[in-house]
């Protein structure tokens, strides 16, 4: 839980404005009244002014001091269509289509990060992942040098003899179904990035498989091998190593049976998964049968911030996810 306060301490530190695309959503709603109270990020709510005000008073909460902005009436709605138009005509875009397009909030939300209107994008309480990542990256587009966008999520463990006294992070657990080598380091190499700086340590990367520094022969084993060549290669000065298996990455004993002289086995605080199925099966397993709490996923490989959350999200999710990318926005 330090973490979490930490992270909330940062974000207060520098304040930055956080677009919430589902403004008149209840629990995006109770988080950013906390938000505001709390003074963690200028939070900038998407939708009907009316409905916004409406909800507020039968939830309770106080929306006084929160910025709102609705795309049906609002002066940059045109100016983000002009944009969008433009970012876009070389794929067919229309400016009627452009026009059409923004009205949604999560492209109006999207063209306030493009055009420095806020600082970052937090949506998913009530849409798809699909639907955040769509304008997101047609818009924001990705970073310089960023080869993917993938997701992590911090994992906040019990047993604080696991990772970084109890932290760890574990990717990609949210976005890319199946990457290919060249994905799957990059993924590697932006989590260790994002370690070191959101979560102020130094990461020790594990790619996990089936297999053990080369104790099994399979094409799905050669991907993570050469994910792990490939990922040294492009980063020599970050500790990454693999294919090797959760309880060598985890276990210091069978560390030392499985992978004697590694820096790495043992010790990770980092782990990737092959696949989004093992990364999504895996995060929710040590949530639910270890009691680890699981912040996230957050994104990461974006030009700007953007982040999501689960439909099942709490509101207490929503106010760590916007303390985190409040501070991905001060980097």
């Amino acid at each position: 839980m330090d973490f979490l306060k930490s992270i909330k301490e940062l974000a207060k530190g520098d304040l930055k404005k956080i677009v919430l695309p589902e403004g008149s959503e209840d629990r995006t709603l109770i988080a950013a009244s906390i938000i505001n109270a709390e003074n963690i990020a200028k939070v900038i709510l998407i939708g009907s002014e009316k409905e916004i005000h409406d909800k507020a008073k039968k939830l309770d909460i106080s929306v006084s001091g929160i910025e709102i902005q609705d795309p049906d009436n609002s002066v940059k709605t045109e100016i983000f269509a002009h944009e969008f138009h433009e970012l876009r005509k070389s794929k067919g875009m229309t400016e009627e289509k452009a026009f059409e397009m923004v009205h949604d909030p999560m492209y109006y939300a999207a063209m306030m990060v493009k055009m420095n209107f806020a600082d970052g994008m937090v949506s998913g309480a009530v849409h798809t992942t699909g639907d955040l990542l769509r304008p997101a990256l047609q818009i924001i587009k990705t970073a310089p040098g960023s080869a993917i966008v993938s997701s992590f999520f911090v994992m906040i463990m019990k047993d604080k003899s696991f990772g970084e006294d109890g932290l760890m992070l574990f990717a990609d657990c949210a976005v890319n179904p199946d990457p290919n080598p060249e994905e799957l380091a990059s993924i590697a190499i932006s989590t260790a990035e994002s370690a070191r700086k959101l979560c102020g340590i130094e990461p020790r990367v594990a790619l996990l498989s089936f297999s053990t520094m080369g104790s099994a022969q399979h094409e799905l084993v050669e991907k993570v091998r050469t994910a792990a060549q490939i990922a040294r290669n492009k980063r020599p000065d970050l500790e990454i190593e693999g294919e090797m298996q959760a309880d060598a990455a985890l276990v210091d004993t069978v560390a030392k049976k499985k992978a004697p002289g590694s820096r790495v086995a043992g010790n990770a605080n980092i782990l990737i998964f092959p696949d989004l199925q093992a990364g999504n099966i895996g995060y929710k397993l040590v949530e639910r049968l270890a009691g680890a709490i699981a912040v996230g996923p957050v994104c990461q490989g974006f030009a700007k911030p953007v982040n999501d959350l689960s439909r099942g999200c709490s509101v207490e999710d929503i106010v760590n996810v916007v303390a985190i990318t409040a501070v991905q926005a001060q980097a």
